[in-house]
């Protein structure tokens, strides 16, 4: 068999059959959670309110075992092990995930967004609630939506203010076919990394640059060897919280509906702090005196992304998803 070839899938598989297994319809059990963040990022703390949530809904029945700081893998790895059950539950990034949920994919493209509050309406809104419904299908179940910020660019290399500028630079990029497609029509060469290798990358000069959040730009330490960051805000793809469809067809209705009010509960805990982590993370960039460039042309990189929506939305299904973000007012 193939899967033999692959230990790491296979040890993935049996423990999930060892997890369906002995779950039963509603017994107490761990969840086991995959956070690729540290610990006191918003996200894990989130995930440990939810922990919290969930115990004393249950009257400790169920627990949360949170694993943060990639203790459980790569975000590719630990959504292949969510979708087979291996992990009950992950927070991941939509980019990753829209690599086989197209619905998925369409809130990572970039300038989607007018603003933040747009985001928020949308996520919090029907089509919010489509796009979770969406993931089922496909292994998982969608729970609720965390703040990601808005993600920008920046380098080691030089201050970029123009779609010129980015020629001939490597790029990291989440490990996503739609993230690879943008970084190459800006002009610059993606390199496909999981988030833990970054840091080695521009040690080794594999990588100039990169492209994230202000939260994950200093918390990895990536401010103090790419000091141009260059206020894109190409895209502004949340968060979501997962659960395995075994992990979710193993709970009881009530206690599904427990953990779906817990996570709904943990992301309004988590977008409470999410605005200040963003402006002691700026802060701390701009007093190691990182240049912050936001005098710029957003709208030739804008222009830049038309063949990016063009392969994305040939499914008319996406398009007309696209269009009905686009009217929330």
């Amino acid at each position: 068999m193939r899967t033999a070839s692959h230990p790491m899938k296979l040890r993935a598989l049996l423990a999930a059959l060892f997890v369906v297994a002995f779950a039963g319809d509603g017994h107490a059990r761990d969840f086991r959670v995959a956070d690729t963040q540290n610990q006191d990022y918003p996200t894990v703390q989130a995930l440990l309110y939810m922990d919290r949530l969930v115990a004393e809904k249950t009257q400790g029945r169920h627990r949360l075992r949170v694993f943060h700081s990639r203790q459980l893998g790569e975000e590719k790895e630990t959504i292949e092990q969510t979708r087979v059950g291996a992990i009950d539950m992950n927070r991941t990034n939509v980019a990753p995930l829209g690599s086989f949920i197209a619905e998925a994919n369409v809130l990572a493209l970039p300038f989607l967004f007018r603003s933040i509050d747009h985001l928020h309406k949308v996520l919090e809104g029907p089509i919010g609630e489509d796009i979770l419904a969406s993931f089922a299908p496909y292994g998982f179940i969608g729970l609720a939506y965390y703040d990601s910020g808005a993600r920008s660019i920046y380098n080691n290399a030089r201050p970029v203010r123009t779609v010129a500028d980015l020629k001939g630079l490597r790029i990291r990029v989440q490990q996503s076919d739609l993230m690879i497609d943008m970084i190459k029509a800006l002009g610059a060469a993606p390199v496909a990394l999981p988030y833990g290798q970054v840091l080695t990358g521009f040690a080794t000069g594999l990588i100039d640059g990169a492209e994230n959040n202000w939260p994950s730009y200093v918390t990895t330490n990536h401010y103090t060897v790419a000091r141009h960051y260059t206020l894109t805000e190409h895209t502004m793809s949340p968060e979501v919280l997962v659960i395995s469809r075994r992990a979710w067809d193993a709970l009881s209705a009530e206690d599904q509906g427990l953990f779906r009010a817990a996570a709904r509960e943990s992301s309004a805990f988590m977008r409470a702090q999410w605005t200040a982590w963003e402006k002691r993370a700026r802060d701390q960039a701009q007093k190691a005196g990182n240049v912050i460039i936001s005098d710029f042309d957003k709208k030739t990189f804008e222009d830049a992304m038309a063949a990016v929506y063009d392969k994305t939305l040939s499914d008319p299904t996406l398009k007309h998803l696209v269009e009905r973000i686009r009217q929330v007012n």
